[in-house]
């Protein structure tokens, strides 16, 4: 099921999509209905993000479910500033799949 060249090798792309796991409270919950999030790149796709989880972790994913959450305006030293965006994505694996996103890839 992984996308590997011939020397079953993982495309260096897929490390481009992905950023990091997104490690909550509510990612927590998420992940007792097979759900996962990640931090993704703010460019990339639903196809790119699933092919991306596909390659890296070896699994079947069911949907993908993105969201950009706006830096929030902030004061530091009385001076304002803006958090950058973060783009999320919600991925959805198939009944019995599981990732571990405590361990490294």
């Amino acid at each position: 099921m992984a996308k590997r060249d011939a020397k079953g090798a993982i495309d260096t792309r897929h490390y481009d999509v992905i950023v990091g796991p997104h490690i909550t409270e509510k990612s927590t919950l998420l992940s007792e209905h097979n759900a996962v999030v990640f931090r993704v790149s703010a460019d990339s796709t639903k196809p790119q993000i699933k092919a991306a989880v596909e390659a890296l972790f070896d699994v079947q994913v069911t949907g993908v479910n993105t969201l950009v959450q706006k830096g929030k305006s902030k004061r530091w030293k009385g001076r304002p500033y803006t958090r950058t965006d973060v783009k999320k994505a919600i991925v959805t694996l198939a009944e019995g799949q599981q990732i571990d996103v405590t361990t490294g890839i």
